[in-house]
């Protein structure tokens, strides 16, 4: 091989990683990520209820208002399904039946 084929591949080579590197900008008017969206079952809506016993009245309450849509309350030792559903509202209570989160998942 000749002097200069063996100078010129080291820069070819690096001309074509830098090539592979390069990254364009994301388009605009990109709507966000579903994280940074509204939650969809309308935990942000039941705040008033954190801190509250999660009493029979209160989970009809929470359950009238949300309709047909799922409710699901979680004990500390609640097993659940690891399935993603943002309509579904999970109510998280503490070890004494206190309210301590609501969220959509």
């Amino acid at each position: 091989m000749s002097r200069t084929k063996i100078f010129a591949l080291p820069a070819v080579l690096a001309t074509m990683l830098s090539a592979c590197s390069a990254q364009t900008p994301p388009p605009e008017n990109v709507p966000p990520p579903a994280a940074a969206m509204e939650p969809s079952c309308g935990a942000d809506q039941l705040g008033g209820y954190i801190g509250r016993k999660a009493s029979d009245d209160v989970i009809a309450a929470i359950t009238a208002w949300r309709g047909d849509k799922p409710v699901r309350v979680l004990h500390p030792d609640s097993m659940v399904t690891m399935d993603y559903r943002p309509d579904r509202l999970n109510i998280d209570l503490d070890a004494n039946g206190i309210i301590k989160g609501l969220r959509c998942t």
